[in-house]
């Protein structure tokens, strides 16, 4: 069966919308069922992947609870899973279950379906605005001092161009340490141009949410410095039968292709070029310094570490602390740690702020985090 990355087709962007907002835009099937909405427009595929993004998912669920609330309810907590793996050819099916209406609080579920089966589900949290009294009780975590992002981006040569949001990595802080739970990656992070006032400050929230998938469980990876990108796997998503992909949970995507062409031009590149590239780290950059390319074309190591063999989010948490104090196409800042990894899992922590220090997000994440095995199948 012939597949259509939206089950309408979409109107001509919008020349007032940020490359953001066209990716997260919604079509509300009221004619159906007023609690109905499918995505706009296709879905973004990184590179390599094989899968939609999961920030996808889980903004676009939050965009479709937040035309359900009332006036005046403001998201501050929502709690997902992904179920399956997402195809960015098929369209996707919100469907908003109105749980709870109360004076103070109201309560959204939200399930994201393909083909009739759930890829995705989430409970939201609204609560309406100035409902905490005026007598508080208030602190919010410090941002730490790091260095100011720059005014040019390089494009991402993982992620690809077509991205809605661009980041810029700083070295993880205590790098060095023997210990994995006390290192910390950071990055600058803010949606592509600019956001239009049409969506108010749910647009910038959904953006939000949008970007906090960005490198989350990899901080695993980075914390124990593990090789996380795989020319292998690369061949074996051209080759493998794509409904069999659609299926499985664990076809998710698990370790991030990167082909000999990508490690060829790497290569040629000197270490100051590689840190202000996107998705480039320290570690990342040593490794490539042990790798070639042989005769037949293939990877290979020198200085072999221990390699990912599947990553992929189980669950994602936020806890949204200032909803109408950031905008999500200025620069944000994220840090995150991982305070535990074990059984073929990992935990991450991230905490993100707007430019002017205002811790705006707390997020969770909890996914599967396996080593490659020596002649074994995953």
């Amino acid at each position: 069966m012939h597949s259509h990355p939206t089950l309408i087709k979409p109107p001509p962007p919008s020349p007032h919308h940020s490359p953001m907002e066209d990716v997260l835009e919604l079509t509300h099937l009221e004619a159906i069922n007023p609690n109905i909405f499918t995505n706009t427009r296709p879905l973004w595929h990184p590179p390599g992947a094989r899968g939609i993004y999961g920030g996808a998912a889980i903004a676009q669920c939050l965009a479709a609870a937040q035309r359900t609330v009332p006036e005046g309810f403001l998201a501050h907590s929502m709690h997902c899973y992904f179920v399956l793996n997402g195809n960015a050819e098929v369209p996707v099916i919100y469907h908003v279950e109105r749980v709870r209406e109360g004076r103070s609080f109201a309560t959204r579920t939200v399930q994201a379906r393909q083909r009739g089966k759930p890829i995705f589900t989430t409970t939201i949290s609204f609560m309406k605005e100035g409902s905490g009294g005026q007598k508080r009780v208030e602190h919010a975590a410090v941002m730490p001092e790091v260095p100011s992002p720059k005014d040019e981006t390089e494009i991402d040569i993982f992620r690809g161009s077509n991205s809605p949001f661009e980041s810029q990595r700083i070295e993880t802080w205590n790098r060095d340490s023997p210990h994995a739970y006390e290192k910390k990656t950071r990055q600058w992070v803010r949606a592509k141009g600019r956001i239009s006032d049409e969506g108010g400050h749910q647009a910038h929230l959904s953006a939000l949410a949008y970007m906090s998938d960005s490198y989350f469980i990899g901080t695993v990876s980075r914390v124990h410095k593990l090789w996380r990108y795989s020319s292998a796997n690369v061949q074996k998503n051209k080759n493998k039968d794509k409904d069999q992909e659609k299926e499985k949970k664990e076809d998710s995507q698990s370790t991030l292709g990167i082909t000999p062409e990508v490690i060829k031009r790497l290569k040629t590149l000197d270490d100051a070029t590689l840190r202000r590239m996107q998705g480039m780290d320290e570690d990342v950059i040593e490794q490539l310094k042990s790798i070639d390319i042989d005769e037949k074309g293939e990877v290979v190591m020198s200085d072999r570490r221990p390699e990912i063999g599947m990553m992929v989010s189980l669950d994602h948490t936020i806890y949204f602390h200032s909803p109408k104090d950031f905008r999500a196409d200025e620069w944000m800042f994220t840090e995150c740690e991982s305070p535990w990894s074990g059984d073929g899992r990992g935990l991450v922590m991230q905490r993100m702020y707007s430019r002017g220090g205002r811790l705006v997000a707390t997020c969770v994440q909890e996914g599967v985090v396996r080593l490659k095995q020596d002649g074994a199948k995953l």
